[in-house]
């Protein structure tokens, strides 16, 4: 079973959520939260698999409430709820260890297989929305502001293989698609992605790409396989 903690300050969403939810066999509701604060405390205590996580809340918000979880270490994954596909609060969900994101009016199986898709965890959710989100912000992202300026450092820790795979994973590209790029196999490219996360001290691939991005790996609009 996927346990599910939702958090939204709209009571009517929150039970529309749940009844799409609680009709899968797989997926069981364990929490509700109407506000950042109460989806920190409730995710301490019930440490669900997946938070469902609004941005937009009074009092403390979804992107600070992401990074309590994420800085506890809990085994909670947070999946960002927004109302649009090119968000700010999105976008900075996703820097302090958001998992990924959905559009509030998904369709309800977009909604589960993300769900899904999270708690077996791959942190790449919409991928074409996903590409869009960051393909828009990155712009705004000066590489010499990053946030962590141990960046370089732990870009240091990479091979040259492991770059160039980092590289893709910026780009959108799937294991697959990763493997047939760089002319490797597909269980290669799994052991490269295994050790570039460990490596850079990040969570997932989606962190993994913001990181690309934030130190200057990849630019805006780059394209699959072209020049690095």
């Amino acid at each position: 079973m996927i346990s599910i903690l939702l958090v939204d300050d709209a009571p009517l969403l929150r039970m529309g959520f749940r009844m799409v939810l609680e009709a899968q066999p797989d997926v069981r509701v364990v929490g509700e939260a109407g506000d950042g604060a109460e989806a920190v405390t409730l995710a301490t205590e019930l440490q669900p698999d997946v938070v469902l996580m609004d941005v937009r809340m009074p009092g403390v918000d979804g992107i600070e409430a992401t990074a309590r979880i994420t800085a506890a270490a809990l085994p909670s994954r947070v999946l960002i709820l927004t109302t649009f596909d090119l968000d700010e609060y999105a976008f900075a969900a996703l820097r302090v260890g958001a998992a990924g994101f959905l559009l509030k009016n998904a369709h309800p199986a977009d909604l589960i297989a993300g769900i899904r898709t999270v708690a077996a965890g791959d942190g790449v959710v919409a991928p074409r929305i996903t590409r869009q989100l960051i393909e828009a912000f990155a712009r705004q992202t000066d590489p010499a502001t990053a946030t962590d300026p141990r960046a370089d450092e732990r870009l240091g820790r990479l091979t040259d293989r492991e770059r160039e795979v980092l590289v893709e994973i910026a780009r959108g590209q799937s294991n697959a698609e990763i493997a047939e790029t760089l002319h490797l196999s597909e269980a290669t490219v799994k052991t490269h992605v295994s050790r570039i996360l460990p490596k850079l001290e990040l969570r997932d691939r989606v962190q993994a790409v913001v990181f690309a991005y934030e130190v200057g790996l990849v630019a805006a609009g780059s394209q699959p396989g072209g020049d690095k």
